[in-house]
């Protein structure tokens, strides 16, 4: 009852009272209270979206007071001294690796910003999966690295935690998380039972409650002291998990939960029972359909019962699997069986992994963590359900997600090396972990194929399964590598061999996994791409772990953990041999690249050798063994050749990509190195005759090497012979000079791996690191002792900082090789091994070549791959060195030399390359030990018949006589006898030489004896006699091959002789060596060149070091025979010979065309760049005398044909007609706004020119007349249509068919044909229309330029006339239709609002300003375009984009429409004083003053109005009248900026000087005159009486006067003299800045040329009045001061104009990306309040934008796009915050432009992938200004895409 009555109280005063009531002594009362209370509120039986629950906890928590305020009071009580912000992924983090002990740390962006991490290796990084700031935690980063706040310890000075603020938080809450997890108890359901299992949805009820939890945890370390204890105690969860007695609700939840729990062991309950009622083998059946198929009979673990199995090991039963037994090894049945619960904190762990791992609760659980007795309690939690997680990962359907999430919270506990040692011992961690991932695999394995098909009792996984190749495994495999990462983990590991055995077998499962089979007659149907499974298995479940147990074997007090290793390793070889039936040969035609037991075996042995001083043979097995393991990576090895050489084609690319990925970086140190290795370790301990014999073999060319000249080779087409000798020679070359784990330091090897990569291609830093592979060399953190990667490239390379080449491709900063590195270092073997694409190879010796034609160190013919000189072997591996010395690698070379010599077919020049590399290997590598010989059985045998002895430089001068050799009958050597066969091969190579009797020799019997022997020596077995190679196995060709016949063929060479000769055909020479030759050899010019010199380095090291190799060389070189030419017996080879011949001459042939196609081209494209003005200025320079009427030729670019352009069929200018607002955007002053980068900084745009100019044409039209306003100012600042061009031009009709040919073109297009785009069909510039060219006479002819001597007067009477002429419309025809069309695409260009500034829209006046502005923009950009003067003069880039001639024709036709009325015309008012002025009766506002108006737009009208053409005295008239009102308005300006003061005195001086001669030449005169007539009614000038103009105090001298005059009607003069130029091809003299006035006043004959410009000019003198100036001046002035309704603030507005403004610039940047990156990644959005996702900035104006956001989408355009059209007209420039890179919006298109921002390398840092700091490259930054500027955009970028306006 008593509930029910507080239930109906306020909540907060029941709060207060029960807090009071619990305080005193005696609380009973109070509790029963409480918990009655508690009983009624916490009902699992309501909704849990009903909130009710959670406001009684809130108040009763915080007894009483706010529960905001009750939050602040536990805050102050915080005594962490961890961060532990917990985050989610897509978060921005930090890392670095300086600080960080563990490599997973990582730090929030705070935290970071907080600590001094300068000059260290840290990146930032996108969370993928979520993550923890570490700061302050000792045990993941160093101190050094925390921040300010984390590093002073706080828990010391923190007061104690008074006792009755939590009391109430410690009764209520554990009803509240029993109430949540009664919840999650109730919504679950199992998968299989109901169809519509939505758990999401009792998580989003859900959300209040846990999401409250949350809030708890961030009140800091007091409260998360209470809920550590509230969620590990035991007895409150006894007490409270089953519920009240008699509450069937509870009854029923908690049964819920048991049966839930039932099912959460590794094998459930119904296997479990299976298994144990047959027991048994007879099981089998019914377990392997089980998840634990694997394990077999021996499932339940049950440890009474070890190893009921061993006995029946040897039986298949379990579906012909292998099994592994589990339960011997696993200490622990707790990690099969079913869980159990003791506290609040388990169960609500097992909840979230039956949910799924909702994100709230994994936040929750996290955000616990820096109280450390919750840390280790969570982490035993952890580990107990840690099979159950693995179990639920793989039933899940979101893995992905879920995985994520895992990692989350496992890499936040194991990465403490303290809490994994912790649970290691306690918990069993790692027996957990592997048998979790054995268990893992057995769900998915399949009977391996490899070797014997039927009987393979080898089980692999199969990578086809989704756990594979979703990569489901990676959380375990993760987390197993981090804990791997401790010491003391690993050392467990290493010191448990049952677990070593488990381990071993689990990487037996990817033995042979993925096995290919070639393809032999019919092309593969489906690609399988399982291969990238495979390789992401390998490398991550058996490379990586294999990596992190190395590092722990680094010292001598670690040998015995490598011993166990190797030592179990060869044990599970010899099973895996077993199990697939291997004897002695590889299946033919099958290949697997996964060999993971090997590389084991191979790393574990190299670093036994290199770091822990163990003898090599005490770790290898017998020889049979070494035999067998061989066999498979040598397999590889020639499998990558046979795919090189297309033998594999029919298997499609996928093979191509397992060969690739094979030796790529991230794979190459965890396969072919380990591979090579291993074969090296072989070929050291194994008879050197058998191993080459058996490479031969296996790359199948023992066919081929014959002396003779004909062959048959078995398994081989003749085109793959080639390569697969070449392949041969390579790999044994690779085999013999590869010293990465043969004694080459780790500094070495870094240096030899850096030094491949740069010669292979100039590398950004980023690629390089990339390319490097990661072990042995970590390049995060500094290894201790070794060099870093940073030294170790400043060391090989140079920089080149990144360039900017004019046609806008961007390079980034780039490392290239240094010259002593091409010189020295360039290890081509190297090289071969590292590269993905064969092409890099031919890169790396083109630059090789460049590089010594540059040093000038071989010129001629291309060189071949230099010799390197190799580091010496350890002693451990001498026994490689004897490859090099055995009689069979000899006689394989001196077959090929003679070969080669004889040019038998198959023979190629890399072939000579590699012998000659092998015997120059043999030469510096001699066998120590020269006894007789080591094996005297060999004796006996007959290739002693070859060589007598195995040393390599005894051999070479060995004459061989006779060979006898076995041919096909139809060979030429059996017809003719005893002849030098021409050409090449047999059988079996079979060659034998007798002076006593000559006797057949096969590399493949030879290797058969010798296996048998070692076999028959190492097991008295016979009974393992070699199968007989079955015939089936060779492929016989259709019709029967001839017989073999046996013949003798002479020879009488030795090796030396023949590579005398070789020598003599290579240099084209006879007797090229003389005898006396190796005296003058100089040996250093030996180091490059091509083979000749590659063969005098062999003779003179040979000569050096045996005196009969000398000896044997002058003897030779003396005799000076001619080499006894191969007859050319077989057309075949005559063939071949001229194909070679005849192939060099076509390439030369090719190189010639090119070259000359390259010198046109450049010619053509100096050409077309410098057309200036498309009508050519040729007539420039004919005398006055001669006036011609020449017409202007034009060329059709499409037709080819050359005419002018006529009224039916024009010609036109292709031309780029866009909107722009570049002008619009300048400012007065001429440094660039910068961005904000913090709240206080702002952008402020009224200062802008395209403000000032809208702000006083509104201020316009509110006093005057509409139509005379629309002619008083120039629109098109902003939205105003830029007109350039390429220069080329071509017939209208022509363009209209291309347009018709292009609109046809499927082929995908940049550009919108239905838009009118297209590019120009020659230069292929970007274009969108075309303006027609006026036919007639080109501008400069010269009738328009005789100098005239007509007097002022009489010119401005012929203006007035030529006004007053009506516009003659022009008759209808081509050219007429056409310009009306452009004028069209014009108006179409830009957007409405850019057009209509008059009251009524659409009225002609409207029209008028818009077109006479599009004249007034072209100017003004061109003027901006030459740098905002004329100084420079001459014809700028910006002049030969210019068509300002053509787009004046076309817009004077279309203004000749309108007339301007006479009574308005401002002519009159220029040049006449009006006695009266009548007031205007039909319009109720005045005309404009004539002193508020434009000077320039009235040019402009006048020109554009005016009958065209117009002549040049009529112009210079226009400009001279139109001075004298820019020079007026200058000194009413100036006026009004001087102090009453001032004004008096000036009016005062000027007064006297009025009746001086030359008065209206004088500016204090007219000054003067100007402050009196204003001043006449006080109005204008009063408006500043209160604070003065100028707070200057400077006064104004006449120098100070005469240059702001100046300076005022520059930019008028400057519109001026370009008209001039372009109108009548004027040159523009260039001139100093100072001398700018003058220079542009005598170019427009406003003075005459002074003869010598001493003095300084003064701007009154280029007036020319036609009236007294004194009367037309107070004309002006009356019609302002006259102004009736204007009052004078507005109308001095109007007076104090300022033409002048600074050039346009984007914003500026700060220096550092992340200032920007910092503010505006979190920055809430504008429009819609929310943070976007993909931020943008515009780089004009400062906006802030949404990229792509919905939330800002208005009438289905997106807000980049929107914010485009309303700043630029179109052209928007977006800087994207999250991926550093600019995009460009043209119109309907956009482009990535690149980065302004580059690393310390020069490096894009693309979507910040890899978070190094970024810098502004100012060089960058101006050629995207630049850009924007000149309007190029659409030209220079290349890759452009419609945005749909999506953007």
């Amino acid at each position: 009852m008593m509930a029910a009555s507080l239930l109906r109280r306020d909540k907060k005063s029941t709060a207060a009272h029960l807090k009071a009531d619990l305080n005193r002594t005696d609380n009973s009362a109070g509790v029963q209270q409480l918990q009655e209370l508690l009983d009624c509120v916490f009902n699992p039986e309501k909704p849990a979206s009903d909130t009710e629950a959670l406001d009684w906890c809130k108040c009763l928590i915080a007894g009483g007071e706010g529960f905001d305020e009750f939050c602040k009071t536990v805050r102050s009580y915080d005594n962490a001294t961890l961060c532990g912000l917990v985050w989610t992924a897509n978060f921005v983090a930090y890392r670095c690796r300086t600080c960080g002990i563990s490599p997973c740390m990582s730090l929030c962006a705070e935290c970071f910003n907080n600590g001094d991490h300068t000059g260290h290796d840290f990146n930032m990084f996108r969370s993928q999966a979520g993550g923890a700031c570490d700061c302050g935690d000792s045990n993941v980063m160093r101190e050094t690295g925390f921040c300010r706040r984390h590093r002073l310890r706080t828990g010391e000075n923190v007061p104690s935690v008074p006792r009755d603020l939590l009391l109430m938080s410690e009764m209520v809450l554990p009803r509240f998380i029993i109430c949540i997890i009664q919840y999650l108890r109730g919504g679950y359901t199992e998968p299989d039972t109901s169809t519509d299992r939505d758990l999401q949805k009792v998580l989003q009820q859900l959300e209040a409650q846990i999401s409250f939890l949350e809030d708890l945890t961030k009140m800091g370390g007091a409260m998360r002291t209470v809920l550590t204890k509230i969620l590990t105690n035991q007895e409150t969860f006894k007490d409270l998990s089953m519920g009240q007695e008699g509450n069937l609700y509870a009854k029923k939840n908690y049964e819920k939960y048991l049966s839930a729990l039932k099912n959460s062991g590794l094998v459930s309950l119904e296997e479990k029972a299976q298994v144990e009622s047959s027991g048994g083998a007879e099981a089998g059946e019914g377990v392997s359909a089980g998840p634990l198929g694997l394990l077999g009979a021996a499932a339940p673990v049950s440890p009474d019962e070890p190893n009921k199995e061993d006995d029946q090991d040897g039986e298949q039963s379990v579906g012909q699997r292998k099994r592994v037994k589990l339960s011997s090894t696993t200490k622990d049945p707790s990690i099969m069986d079913s869980l159990k619960h003791n506290c609040f904190l388990e169960e609500l762990l097992f909840w979230t992994i039956k949910y799924e791992f909702p994100q709230k609760m994994v936040t929750f659980l996290l955000n616990m963590l820096p109280d450390q007795d919750y840390k280790i309690t969570f982490t035993k939690t952890f580990v107990q359900h840690y099979a159950f997680i693995m179990k639920t990962l793989m039933k899940s359907h979101e893995s992905d997600t879920m995985s994520n999430r895992i990692v989350h919270i496992s890499v936040q506990l194991f990465s403490n090396e303290e809490l994994a040692r912790h649970v290691t011992e306690k918990c069993q961690l790692l027996d957990i972990m592997v048998t979790v991932l054995l268990y893992m695999m057995e769900s998915c394995l399949i009977k391996s194929e490899l070797q014997d098909e039927e009987n393979n009792r080898h089980v692999v996984v199969n990578c086809g399964e989704a756990l594979l190749k979703n990569n489901t495994y990676w959380p375990l495999v993760s987390d197993f590598i981090n804990i791997l990462s401790h010491q003391s983990v690993a050392k467990k590991f290493l010191e448990d061999h049952s677990l070593l055995m488990l381990w071993m077998s689990f990487v037996s499962f990817f033995q042979g996994m993925n096995l290919n089979k070639r393809e032999l007659s019919e092309h593969v149907e489906f690609e399988s791409q399982t291969y990238y499974a495979a390789f992401a298995a390998e490398l991550e479940a058996c490379a990586q772990p294999m990596w992190g147990l190395l590092t722990h074997c680094k010292v001598k007090e670690t040998q015995e953990y490598t011993k166990t290793v190797v030592r179990y390793c060869l044990e599970t070889l010899q099973i895996w041999f077993d199990a697939i039936g291997f004897v002695d040969e590889p299946a033919p035609n099958q290949v697997t690249f996964h060999l993971p037991l090997h590389r084991y075996y191979a790393m574990f042995l190299s670093k036994a050798v290199k770091c822990q001083g163990l003898d090599l043979d005490s770790l290898l097995p017998d020889q049979e063994m070494l035999m067998k393991i061989m066999v498979h990576p040598l397999q590889i090895q020639a499998s990558l050749s046979e795919i090189h050489s297309n033998m594999w084609v029919r298997n499609g690319l996928q093979i191509k990509g397992q060969a690739m990925t094979y030796v790529q970086s991230h794979f190459c140190n965890s396969m072919i190195d380990p591979d090579i290795f291993l074969l090296q370790v072989c070929a050291s301990r194994l008879d050197p005759d058998y191993f080459i014999s058996s490479v031969f073999e296996r790359f199948k060319v023992v066919d081929l090497l014959t002396m003779a000249s004909v062959h048959q080779n078995a398994v081989l087409d003749g085109e793959q012979e080639r390569p697969m000798l070449e392949g041969a020679l390579t790999f044994l070359v690779i085999l013999c000079s590869l010293r990465i784990h043969l004694g080459m330091a780790d500094d070495e090897i870094l240096r030899a791996e850096m030094v491949s990569q740069l010669c292979m291609n100039d590398r950004t830093h980023s690629s390089l690191l990339d390319l490097i592979p990661e072990n042995p060399n970590p390049k995060s953190g500094i290894v201790p002792g070794s060099c870093s990667f940073e030294e170790m490239l400043s060391a090989v390379a140079d920089f080149k900082a990144p360039v900017f080449e004019p046609g806008g491709s961007m390079q980034q900063g780039m490392y290239t090789p240094k010259a002593e590195v091409w010189e020295k270092e360039f290890d081509p073997i190297m090289v071969v091994l590292r590269t993905v694409y064969r092409r890099d190879v031919q890169s790396a010796m083109d630059r090789y070549s460049a590089f010594l034609k540059q040093s000038g160190m071989h010129t001629t013919g291309n060189p071949w791959p230099p010799y390197k000189e190799r580091t010496p072997l350890h002693p451990c591996y001498k026994g490689l060195d004897r490859l090099l010395h055995c009689k069979t690698l000899h006689i394989v070379i001196f077959t090929l030399l003679y070969k080669i010599w004889l040019d038998h077919s198959n023979m190629s020049e890399h072939v000579l390359c590699m012998v000659l590399y092998l015997i120059e290997l043999g030469l510096d590598n001699q066998v120590l030990d020269d006894k007789a010989d080591e094996e005297p059985c060999i004796e006996e045998h007959c290739h002693d018949s070859w060589f007598p002895g195995s040393n390599l430089l005894s051999n070479l001068h060995h004459v061989i006589n006779y060979v006898r050799v076995r041919v096909p009958e139809t060979a030429p050597e059996v017809k003719r006898e005893r002849e030098p066969p021409p050409s090449t091969s047999a059988e079996v190579s079979s060659f034998g030489q007798n002076v006593r009797e000559a006797q057949v020799f096969s590399l493949v019997a030879e290797r058969r004896r010798k296996f048998q022997e070692i076999i028959n020596r190492s097991s008295s077995e016979a009974s393992l006699a070699v199968r007989p190679k079955s015939s089936s196995t060779r492929w016989v060709p259709p019709g029967t091959p001839p017989q073999l016949v046996t013949e003798i063929l002479e020879i009488r060479e030795s090796m030396l002789s023949l590579l005398i000769k070789l020598h003599q055909k290579l240099s084209a020479k006879q007797n090229s060596l003389s005898a006396s030759w190796l005296e003058d050899a100089e040996v250093d010019r030996h180091a490059h060149g091509d083979g000749i010199t590659a063969i005098e380095r062999i003779l003179t090291k040979a000569a050096t070091r045996s005196r009969q190799s000398k000896r044997s060389i002058q003897e030779i070189c003396g005799k000076v025979s001619p080499p006894v030419a191969p007859k050319k017996n077989s057309p075949n080879d005559r063939k071949t010979m001229d194909k070679e011949e005849r192939r060099l001459r076509a390439r030369e042939r090719q190189q010639k065309l090119l070259a000359e196609f390259a010198s046109r081209q450049k010619s053509f494209m100096e050409t077309a760049m410098d057309v200036e003005s498309p009508d050519g200025e040729a007539a420039m320079d004919l005398g006055a005398s001669e006036v011609i009427e020449s017409e202007v030729l034009y060329d059709c670019v499409i037709c080819g044909q050359s005419g002018p352009s006529t009224e039916d069929r024009p010609t036109g200018l292709v031309v780029l007609l866009q909107a722009s607002s570049v002008l619009g955007h300048r400012c007065r002053s001429d440094e660039a706004k910068s961005l904000p980068t913090s709240d206080e900084e702002h952008i402020y745009p009224g200062d802008t020119c395209g403000a000032a100019h809208d702000v006083r044409l509104a201020l316009m039209q509110r006093f005057f007349k509409d139509s005379s306003c629309l002619q008083s100012v120039s629109i098109g600042w902003d939205g105003g249509v830029y007109v350039q061009t390429c220069g080329h031009t071509l017939h209208i009709d022509c363009h209209k068919s291309y347009m018709e040919s292009l609109r046809n073109d499927q082929v995908l297009q940049g550009f919108s044909v239905d838009k009118g785009e297209f590019t120009c069909p020659l230069c292929r510039q970007f274009a969108n229309s075309v303006l027609p060219c006026r036919p007639g006479r080109s501008t400069e002819s010269v009738s328009w330029h005789m100098p005239n001597n007509k007097k002022t007067s009489v010119l401005v009477k012929e203006v007035a006339d030529l006004q007053e002429q009506l516009g003659l419309f022009p008759t209808e025809s081509n050219l007429s239709k056409e310009m009306e069309l452009v004028i069209k695409d014009i108006k179409n260009t830009t957007q409405r609002k850019y057009m209509d500034y008059g009251k009524n829209p659409g009225s002609p006046d409207n029209d008028f300003l818009f077109m006479y502005s599009v004249a007034r923009t072209n100017l003004e950009l061109e003027l901006v375009h030459r740098g905002g003067n004329l100084c420079s003069g001459g014809a700028s880039a910006a002049a030969k984009r210019s068509c300002l001639n053509q787009l004046f024709h076309v817009l004077a036709m279309h203004m000749r429409l309108y007339s301007i009325d006479s009574a308005y015309n401002p002519w009159t008012r220029l040049t006449q004083t009006t006695l009266s002025r009548e007031e205007c009766l039909d319009d109720d506002r005045p005309e404009v003053p004539m002193l508020f108006r434009d000077c320039p737009s009235l040019l402009i009208i006048f020109v554009l109005t005016m009958p065209q053409p117009l002549r040049k005295e009529h112009f210079i008239c226009l400009v001279r009248m139109l001075y004298n009102l820019q020079y007026t308005q200058g000194l009413a300006a100036l006026s009004a900026k001087f102090s009453p003061e001032e004004r008096q005195a000036w009016s005062t001086s000027g007064a006297l000087k009025k009746n001086t001669f030359n008065a209206d030449k004088s500016y204090e005169a007219l000054l003067g005159h100007i402050i009196t007539e204003l001043s006449k009614q006080k109005t204008v000038y009063d408006v500043n009486s209160e604070e003065p103009y100028m707070l200057s105090s400077s006064v104004w001298s006449p120098q100070s006067i005469e240059y702001s005059l100046q300076q005022f009607c520059l930019p008028y003069l400057r519109l001026s003299c370009l008209l001039l130029h372009h109108l009548y091809g004027d040159d523009l003299s260039g001139c100093p800045e100072e001398d700018e006035f003058s220079s542009l006043a005598i170019c427009l004959g406003l003075v005459a040329p002074a003869p010598q410009p001493s003095n300084p000019m003064y701007s009154a003198t280029c007036l020319d009045w036609m009236v007294n100036a004194f009367d037309l001046m107070s004309q002006w002035c009356s019609e302002v001061t006259g102004l009736s309704d204007t009052p004078a603030e507005q109308s001095m507005t109007l007076l104090v104009q300022d033409p002048h403004w600074a050039s346009p610039h984007l914003l500026s940047l700060p220096d550092n990306y992340n200032i920007i990156f910092q503010y505006y990644h979190r920055k809430a959005c504008a429009a819609c309040k929310k943070v976007p996702k993909d931020p943008a900035l515009c780089l004009v104006c400062g906006a802030f934008v949404c990229l792509k956001g919905l939330c800002c989408k208005q009438q289905g355009i997106c807000e980049c796009v929107l914010h485009s059209q309303h700043c630029g007209a179109a052209t928007g420039i977006f800087l994207l915050i999250n991926a550093s890179v600019i995009i460009i919006i043209r119109g309907h298109r956009f482009c990535l432009w690149g980065s302004v921002y580059l690393d310390t390398h020069g490096e894009e840092d693309r979507d910040l992938r890899r978070g190094k700091p970024l810098f502004l490259c100012e060089e960058r930054y101006k050629v995207l200004e630049q850009q924007w500027v000149l309007h190029t955009f659409d030209h220079i970028n290349k890759r452009w895409g419609p945005h749909y306006n999506g953007l």
